[in-house]
């Protein structure tokens, strides 16, 4: 650091003298009141969204009862039961149509399965959901549902509680992120409603919606986690929502080994699932018709498939637990794999309003019982049993396809209560998801947004700049000058070739204390006269970052002042001991790529003989 001289004196300031802390401003970390705050807002989500999962549920069962048995009744029921005999093909159609024409006079919004809508509006619209949506989505998705469309109720309360909070967040003045917490309270909060699983809605939020983990976020997500599953129990029922009968044992070595196979096996049909799903979709956008009569064509595909698999119509809740209880004959397994997978993946490609997650556990849970079903014929002393394979098959499946790893095995668990299952399900859900990576650049939930050039996050590491510290880089490349020096004086000993610095911190003469930051373009303005004096120059004061700061507070002071660099203050008397450039920060930032990206060894494996004298 240097001073320049006012008035040939120099100025009376030491790089090591007191400057006190009341002349500057500092980042303060988040307000901790906020937290508070948002977590209240996301309490009162969660309680308002788990009535509505009821009253969602409700919905679903009022038009199946009328849809199929000319019933007004909210009597929990199936399609599969029905006795319309051929006429059921045009029952899910009907529905369609009704769902096509709420989203055009509605809101298309509502069309698809929730989770990618609500990731679009986190990543390009600041959280915001129409508030239609919240009363548009439920209804849509029970006349979807119970006229027969073979989706779970767990998509559409996600997207309705993702609406609810957006709204409560565009109601108030909040930031976008706190807005974005509260869509994921909503969302998250709602999924725990309808299963009771709250610990795999919080990773649900971190791995899908979030895109970050810290408290200020996993605190109020948690909370409506939480009191979402209170809900599920006040208002549903108690215990786990797919009881298996038997307690599950521990799984051998061996068995694990081929638990692992089947992770593979199931990998790649979420990878081709995914990809069906979506050249269906493509064949819709072909056809010479609006959009708007596209649920209808894919409700006429769900009744024809109804027909023929009567249990393929509907939410299909009954068809899991059965999935689960190994009792099921080969023949259903093979009807819930194959045409529960065509009836949805019509459906959903046709833009029609519905969930994924409960098709793909159907379909990935049958895919696990038969499996197992074949391992045990060939390999009897595997240790193999068909709940297990069922049950790792529908995590997997679902680990594959969305790639939330973590959710769909504490998931597992969660729905289930089968706590031995944990290991096989690790097996499996990381072979699957091992395998859907290397295999597919996107999941079912980003390829639509995807597709939009909207690119969603895949990692969840530290930032390089959150890493490292202020004065890990520090430099002492500064100018200090006196306010009291003029504008001719300071541009003379610019000109003279002197110092070629962009920026210089501006001192009082008497003592040196720290008035602010003067940029080289504001000195050579022409807006000032020769003789005005340096110090009614400043327009940035009182900016400053400490040593223990990090590199990722220095770039947010910077960016939100408008300036290239800063003064370092020490932590004990807050007096200049340094600068920090952006120039400093790029080049850490370049370091800490190459992190990843520089490959060298270490330690050398050549190395001399030692000799002995």
């Amino acid at each position: 650091m240097r001073n320049i001289l006012n008035n040939g004196i120099p100025i009376s300031i030491s790089l090591n003298e007191i400057l006190e802390p009341e002349n500057f401003q500092q980042k303060k970390p988040y307000n901790k009141k906020r937290l508070f705050t948002i977590s209240a807002l996301a309490a009162l989500v969660a309680i308002c969204i788990s009535f509505v999962a009821k009253l969602l549920v409700y919905l679903i069962d009022l038009f199946t009862n009328i849809s199929f048995y000319g019933s007004f009744s909210i009597e929990p029921s199936s399609p599969a039961n029905n006795t319309y005999g051929l006429f059921v093909i045009i029952i899910p159609a009907i529905g369609g149509l009704i769902v096509g024409l709420m989203a055009f006079y509605g809101s298309k919004a509502i069309r698809g399965h929730g989770i990618p809508e609500a990731m679009e509006q986190i990543l390009t619209n600041q959280s915001k959901i129409k508030p239609s949506i919240i009363y548009l989505k439920p209804l849509s998705a029970a006349i979807a549902i119970g006229t027969g469309g073979p989706f779970g109720a767990e998509g559409p309360i996600i997207s309705t509680g993702g609406a609810l909070g957006s709204t409560l967040g565009q109601l108030l003045k909040i930031t976008h992120n706190e807005r974005k917490i509260l869509l994921a309270a909503g969302a998250t909060a709602g999924m725990s409603a309808i299963f009771g699983s709250p610990v795999a809605a919080i990773f649900l939020a971190i791995e899908l919606l979030l895109f970050e983990f810290s408290p200020r976020s996993i605190i109020p997500v948690a909370l409506a986690c939480i009191i979402g599953a209170a809900g599920h129990h006040l208002l549903f029922k108690e215990g786990v929502v797919f009881p298996i009968n038997n307690i599950i044992k521990s799984a051998s070595n061996l068995s694990l080994g081929f638990y692992s196979i089947m992770g593979v096996v199931i990998g790649l049909l979420s990878v081709l699932v995914t990809k069906i799903v979506y050249l269906i979709e493509d064949g819709f956008e072909k056809l010479p018709i609006h959009w708007a009569w596209w649920p209808a064509i894919g409700g006429l595909a769900v009744g024809i498939v109804g027909y023929f698999a009567p249990r393929t119509l509907g939410v299909g809740y009954n068809n899991i637990i059965g999935i689960l209880s190994g009792t099921m004959s080969i023949q259903i397994l093979l009807s819930l794999c194959l045409l529960k997978f065509i009836s949805w993946a019509i459906s959903l490609s046709s833009g029609t309003s519905g969930g994924t997650l409960a098709p793909l556990l159907t379909i990935g849970g049958a895919t696990g019982a038969l499996l197992g079903s074949i391992i045990i014929y060939w390999f009897p002393l595997a240790g193999i049993t068909i709940p297990l394979a069922a049950l790792v098959g529908m995590s997997a499946m679902f680990a594959g396809a969305s790639r939330a790893y973590l959710t769909s095995i504490i998931f597992a668990l969660e729905t289930t209560g089968q706590s031995n299952a944990l290991l096989p399900l690790l097996a499996t859900c990381t072979t699957a998801y091992f395998t859907s990576y290397f295999s597919m650049e996107n999941t079912i939930m980003t390829e639509k947004i995807a597709r939009r050039g909207v690119k969603t996050p895949h990692s969840y590491e530290p930032d390089v700049l959150e890493k490292l510290i202020v004065e890990q880089i520090l430099n002492d490349n500064g100018i200090i000058i006196s306010e009291e020096s003029s504008v001719k004086e300071i541009r003379e000993w610019v000109n003279q070739g002197q110092d070629d610095q962009s920026n210089y911190f501006i001192v009082s003469s008497n003592g040196g204390e720290y008035k602010g930051i003067l940029s080289s373009s504001n000195l050579f303005s022409n807006l000032h006269s020769q003789e005005d004096l340096i110090g009614t120059l400043i327009k940035h004061k009182g900016i400053y970052i400490r040593l223990n700061d990090t590199l990722l507070t220095a770039v947010e002071t910077m960016a939100k002042e408008d300036v290239e660099v800063l003064p370092v203050v020490s932590k004990e008397n807050t007096t200049i001991i340094g600068v920090l450039s952006y120039h400093d920060i790029i080049a850490t930032y370049k370091n800490g790529i190459d992190e990843h990206e520089k490959k060298q060894p270490h330690i050398s494996l050549k190395h001399n003989r030692l000799k002995l004298v």
